[in-house]
């Protein structure tokens, strides 16, 4: 009795855990938060009719879905020349190999416009959860999420 009282918790626990974990670890790159820096870690959290982004279990920002105007989002690819550098240097040639190599970055931006307050903000998203975020925020605001790269502007 004791052996599946064990089991059953040792089963139940983590699953419960997870499930109340449902927001997206996000990166902060960018735009008109007052008072948060780029680079700093956030939660983001994808409810029914809002989108929030919370710091230390403080909220930031309380976004309306209806007043999302716009959903973008991107990559930025980068070789890892300066990696490949040095470990060339301390393995004496093999590290040319990972000069090949690259390195992506997923970035989703966001506006809104709510009444007389308007803004906007881009962050980084964790490669796992970039398709997740997209969708979840397509969904609740109705909008489609516009590439950035097809947005260049050319001279």
């Amino acid at each position: 009795m004791k052996r599946l009282l064990a089991t059953v918790l040792c089963i139940t626990m983590p699953l419960a855990m997870s499930a109340a974990e449902n927001g997206y670890k996000v990166a902060y790159d960018g735009g008109s938060i007052p008072d948060i820096k780029a680079g700093v870690g956030l939660k983001l959290y994808i409810d029914s009719n809002q989108i929030r982004l919370v710091r230390d279990e403080t909220n930031v920002i309380t976004i309306p879905a209806s007043a999302v105007t716009e959903i973008s989002y991107g990559q930025d690819v980068h070789r890892r020349v300066g990696a490949a550098i040095g470990i060339g240097v301390v393995t004496l040639g093999v590290g040319a190999l990972m000069a090949l190599t690259k390195s992506k970055k997923h970035f989703v931006g966001l506006t809104w416009a709510n009444a007389d307050q308007k803004g906007g903000f881009a962050m980084q998203c964790d490669k796992r959860d970039y398709r997740g975020v997209l969708t979840g925020l397509e969904g609740i605001t109705g909008k489609k999420a516009v590439d950035s790269a097809a947005l260049t502007v050319r001279n």
